[in-house]
């Protein structure tokens, strides 16, 4: 679980309530029907016309990265990997067939298998490369369908303010339509303007923090997989792959 985030949704919403009361507002005063339904819906509209539907879902399942976040372990793929190195030096090769479907990371499961097949260590390089590629960029496409909302709802807020302020003027007669119209206009950006920078925005830029990690742990599993290929000295190949760690996890 990743307390950040909580602790960051919460501190957001107490910091613009308790805002709001110390300058005598009512927290009543921000809950309004039709702005939240003219801003998120047309954010989410937006958004749904401009990604395709497997991007979108895919933005769905990695939603819940930013309360429970991939975890990887690195100091425990290295000493994996370096065994795998003295496992070749024992047996070959070959003594590394029986681990293909034991694991079940399909990205090594890949490595390994084209590692026991006798691949060169530029072919395993590159179609490793390739996947990984592959895979990155259809996850910064998810991330960024929340980068898009973030960019929608302030203007979609802007849109509500101005047809609440269309109301007010269609009902400058009536004193008592006045106050729901105005209500309707300032709530509407603060739910864009708000939305964008306290939720949109933010997962975008967290979600793109762990593809980041996620695409670093792939390039250290290909290139210790392709050191093995090329036969070199599992010690040599531990303290390449140690280059990946933060300095704590080397301590």
């Amino acid at each position: 679980m990743d307390i950040l985030s909580i602790i960051g949704i919460l501190v957001s919403v107490i910091a613009l309530l308790l805002g709001n009361l110390l300058e005598g507002g009512a927290i009543g005063s921000l809950v309004n029907g039709p702005a939240l339904i003219i801003v998120f819906g047309g954010t989410i509209g937006a958004t749904l016309l401009q990604f395709p539907p497997l991007i979108f879902l895919r933005s769905m399942e990695m939603f819940l990265w930013i309360f429970r976040p991939r975890e990887m372990n690195l100091e425990a793929q290295i000493s994996q990997i370096v065994g795998w190195s003295f496992q070749v030096r024992r047996k070959g090769l070959l003594g590394l067939e029986n681990l293909i479907d034991r694991e079940k990371d399909p990205y090594l499961q890949k490595g390994l298998q084209l590692l026991v097949d006798g691949n060169q260590p530029e072919t395993i390089s590159d179609i490793l490369e390739l996947e990984m590629t592959a895979k990155e960029n259809r996850d910064y496409q998810a991330a960024r369908l929340y980068e898009a909302m973030g960019g929608y709802a302030p203007t979609i807020g802007i849109l509500g303010a101005v047809m609440g302020l269309i109301h007010v003027m269609e009902n400058l007669a009536d004193p008592t339509l006045l106050g729901k119209g105005i209500a309707t206009a300032f709530v509407a950006t603060i739910y864009g303007v708000g939305s964008a920078n306290l939720i949109f925005l933010p997962i975008a830029n967290k979600l793109k923090a762990q593809i980041f990690a996620d695409n670093q742990a792939r390039e250290m599993m290909a290139a210790g997989i392709a050191a093995i290929a090329r036969n070199e000295n599992p010690r040599n190949i531990e303290l390449k792959l140690n280059g990946y760690l933060h300095i704590k996890e080397k301590k």
